[in-house]
């Protein structure tokens, strides 16, 4: 499934985007309705006679009918379902990712591969998973850059989640090769100017960045094929799909997913929790 760039739109600011479509909770229990409804309906009686053999075809199509009529005459009844499908849904999908950040945690922390910026050894982590093609993203630098500058203790581990085409993964191999070259402040200084860089980002906007900032630029195309990009690059693919990410920007602090280019503000309150109690939200 592709993934995109998404805004911080109030409604998405909580959890990822959800499908306005039925979930998989919901059909599961909207075909249970035909047994199990016209039965509470009936009332005791009927359920105490229901007999135990399987509805023949003629008895189902009477009762699909008889569920059909009263989910025409009682829409509350449907929507009250779909929505308790949704919340299934989101519940199960938080303790999904719950468990998946505590499965992850070193690889998302430590992994030889991260590109570090701010204090390397401060007492908070913000993970960013972007795409240097992804709008947001290039919106929710500014608020990076802020945050850096405003917490002398935050440790920010940016980690390149190119989802967004071909020229986004040609940026991504450039940008990790350059690693190998670049180090600490001069590694998120390449970073933010490929990520301001105006129009489309590929493979030779980003070997532009890198001659601009004197790079070696035989080894650096030589390194963007090799083991360590193509491992990196594998590494951050397999956290996003585990970690159930459908979008870039994603900030990780604590034990809590941020998706979009939410601003500074959330996310100052929330290293600020994470500082005071070791939680997102004390």
């Amino acid at each position: 499934m592709p993934r995109l760039g998404l805004p911080a739109a109030p409604a998405q600011r909580g959890r990822m985007l959800l499908p306005r479509l039925l979930s998989a909770s919901c059909l599961a229990a909207m075909l249970s309705l035909p047994l199990a409804l016209p039965l509470a309906l009936a009332g005791p009686a009927l359920a105490q006679t229901a007999p135990a053999a399987p509805f023949t075809d003629a008895q189902r199509a009477g009762i699909e009918a008889i569920v059909k009529d009263y989910l025409i005459k009682n829409p509350d009844v449907l929507q009250e379902a779909i929505a308790e499908g949704e919340k299934r849904q989101v519940e199960t999908q938080r303790l999904a990712q719950a468990a998946a950040l505590k499965e992850s945690q070193k690889a998302l922390l430590d992994s030889p591969h991260d590109v570090v910026a701010g204090n390397p050894a401060g007492d908070v982590t913000m993970i960013e998973f972007f795409d240097y093609n992804c709008g947001y993203c290039r919106k929710a630098l500014g608020d990076v850059q802020a945050l850096i500058k405003a917490d002398p203790k935050l440790r920010v581990v940016i980690k390149d989640f190119p989802v967004l085409g071909p020229e986004s993964q040609e940026a991504s191999q450039i940008a990790l090769a350059a690693k190998q070259q670049l180090k600490g402040d001069k590694l998120f200084e390449f970073h933010q100017k490929l990520l301001e860089s105006k129009g489309r980002v590929n493979g030779a906007k980003a070997l532009d960045v890198a001659k601009a900032m004197g790079l070696d630029m035989a080894k650096l195309q030589k390194d963007a094929q090799g083991p360590e990009v193509k491992a990196a690059l594998t590494e951050n693919r397999g956290l996003g799909d585990k970690l159930g990410l459908s979008g870039t920007p994603a900030f990780i602090i604590g034990d809590e997913i941020i998706p979009g280019a939410v601003g500074v503000e959330p996310i100052r309150k929330t290293i600020a929790d994470v500082r005071q109690c070791g939680h997102a939200s004390c």
